[in-house]
C-alpha cells in the first residue's frame, strides 16, 4: 500500500516539490543542520512539549546501515566480535555522516575491557536456554527452544521454582566479589536490569510458538503457571541485581522496557491470561508513578491487542507499521508514539514513500503532538543517510508546530 497514493492532491505536491529540490541540490534535502539538531533536541525530551517547533524525528541511522553506505559485504557476526574492525568501519561511517546529517551516528571508542562486569546468567539461563549465534556473518544471536511437551515444561518450571529459592549464587559468576570490588573502586556501576524479551516472545522462545498457543487451550493452569513463574523470575534477578547495588526498593530506580514481537500471535483473552500479569506486576514494582518509565516495542501487526496496552498507561511506544497512528493515539493519549516508517520503506530508500509516510502520521496525530517519527520496528541495512536528511529536511519544512 502507498502512502503517497493516499494522500491529498496538495500533499503529493509537498511530496513533490520536496523531492525536487533535493534533486536539483545533488541528492542532499534542503536543511538547516545546525537548526535541526538544536530543535529536535528539545521536541525528543519532550515530545508533548506546548513549546517544541517542530516534531521529533527518531529514525537515526544504526550500525547495522553502514555495510551498503560504505559498499562493503554484511558481515554482523564479525561487528559484534572484532571490536577494532567494527570501530574503523564506524569511523569512516560517521566521516560520511557528519558531512551529510550533521552528526556522528555510531560510537567509534572501543569499550575499556578493563570496566567491563562479568556476566551475570541471564532470564534465558533461569530457563535453561541457550543463546547462539545462528546463521554465519548475516546471522544474529537466536535462543533456543528448552522445552518440547507439556510434560518437559512443567518440570523446566519445578526446575525454574527451585532455582528461584537461592538465585543469586546461580546469577553471579564465582569472580564477582572480586570483580565487583575493584569495579567500584573504577567509578563503574553494578549494570541494571530494567528491560526484557517481552513475556510473549520469551514464552515462545523457551516453548515454541504452536506450543506455548495451544497451552491456552490445552491445559490453561499450565498457561498460567508459565506466566506467573516468568514474572517471578524477571522480579527475582531484578532485585538480586538491585541488591548487589546496594539498592532497596525504594531506592532502586524507575522504568521498564519490552520488546515483544510475538505479542501479535496472542489473542486478546490469550494476552490477558499471560502478559498482563506480568505487566502489572513488574510495572507494579518498577514504574508505578505516573512519570515513570514504561515502553513497549512489538514491530508487528497487534492492533487488536491496543485496548489491553492502553490500560498499562505507557510513556512510549513502537509498534508496528500497520498499526494507524491515530489508532495508537486513540487508545494511548499520554504516550509518545515512535513509529510509524516502515523499515522496508526506509532501506528501499524510497524518498517518495518516506516523506509520505511522515505526512500520512503528521497529520493523523499531530495536532496531539507525542509523535516521534521513527522506524516502526528496526532499522535496517539499506537505509541511507541522504534518505535520513531527507526526513529530517521533511520534519524541519512539514512538521511545524509554530507555523
Amino acid at each position: 500500500m502507498s502512502a503517497y497514493a493516499d494522500l491529498s492532491a496538495e500533499q503529493q505536491k509537498m511530496v513533490d516539490r520536496l523531492l525536487t529540490e533535493t534533486e536539483a541540490a545533488g541528492g542532499l534535502a534542503p536543511l538547516d543542520l545546525e537548526t535541526f539538531w538544536r530543535e529536535n533536541e528539545l521536541a525528543r525530551q519532550n515530545p508533548f512539549g506546548r513549546d517544541i517547533p517542530h516534531c521529533a524525528f527518531g529514525a537515526y541511522v544504526t550500525h547495522e546501515c553502514v555495510y551498503d553506505e560504505l559498499g562493503i559485504e554484511e558481515d554482523y557476526y564479525r561487528f559484534e566480535h572484532d571490536e577494532p574492525w567494527a570501530m574503523e568501519l564506524s569511523k569512516r561511517y560517521n566521516d560520511l555522516a557528519e558531512k551529510v546529517v550533521g552528526r556522528r551516528m555510531l560510537r567509534e571508542k572501543a569499550r575499556d575491557p578493563e570496566r567491563a562486569w562479568p556476566r551475570t546468567r541471564e532470564l534465558y539461563d533461569i530457563f535453561e536456554a541457550d543463546n547462539s549465534w545462528v546463521g554465519g556473518p548475516k546471522g544474529s544471536w537466536w535462543l533456543s527452544q528448552s522445552a518440547d511437551s507439556q510434560e518437559e515444561l512443567a518440570a523446566l518450571l519445578d526446575r525454574v521454582e527451585k532455582r528461584l529459592e537461592n538465585l543469586r549464587d546461580f546469577l553471579l559468576p564465582e569472580n564477582w566479589e572480586s570483580e565487583k570490588k575493584r569495579l567500584l573502586a573504577l567509578g563503574e556501576t553494578v549494570p541494571r536490569y530494567r528491560g526484557q524479551r517481552g513475556p510473549c516472545t520469551f514464552a515462545c522462545s523457551i516453548f515454541g510458538v504452536e506450543n506455548t498457543l495451544m497451552l491456552f487451550y490445552d491445559d490453561p493452569g499450565l498457561f498460567r503457571r508459565f506466566s506467573e513463574i516468568i514474572g517471578r523470575a524477571i522480579l527475582a534477578r531484578a532485585q538480586v541485581l538491585d541488591a548487589e547495588a546496594g539498592h532497596t526498593p525504594e531506592t532502586a530506580s524507575r522504568g521498564w522496557g519490552w520488546a515483544d514481537d510475538n505479542c501479535c500471535l496472542f489473542t486478546p483473552e490469550m494476552y490477558e491470561a499471560f502478559a498482563m500479569p506480568i505487566h502489572r506486576q513488574v510495572f507494579g514494582c518498577y514504574a508505578p508513578d505516573p512519570q515513570d518509565w514504561r515502553y513497549q516495542h512489538s514491530d508487528s501487526e497487534m492492533s487488536h491487542l491496543l485496548p489491553l496496552l492502553g490500560e498499562l498507561k505507557l510513556k512510549a511506544n513502537n509498534f508496528g507499521p500497520t498499526v494507524r497512528a491515530d489508532e495508537i493515539r486513540r487508545h494511548m493519549p499520554d504516550s509518545a508514539i515512535h513509529g510509524q516508517l516502515a523499515p522496508f520503506t526506509y532501506s528501499r530508500n524510497n524518498g517518495r514513500e518516506m516523506v509520505a509516510e511522515f505526512l500520512r502520521d503528521f497529520e493523523r496525530v499531530g495536532d496531539t503532538r507525542g509523535l516521534v517519527f521513527s522506524g516502526a520496528g528496526s532499522i535496517n541495512n539499506g537505509s541511507r543517510l541522504t534518505g535520513m536528511r531527507l526526513m529530517m529536511a521533511a520534519v524541519q519544512r512539514y512538521g511545524r508546530y509554530d507555523g
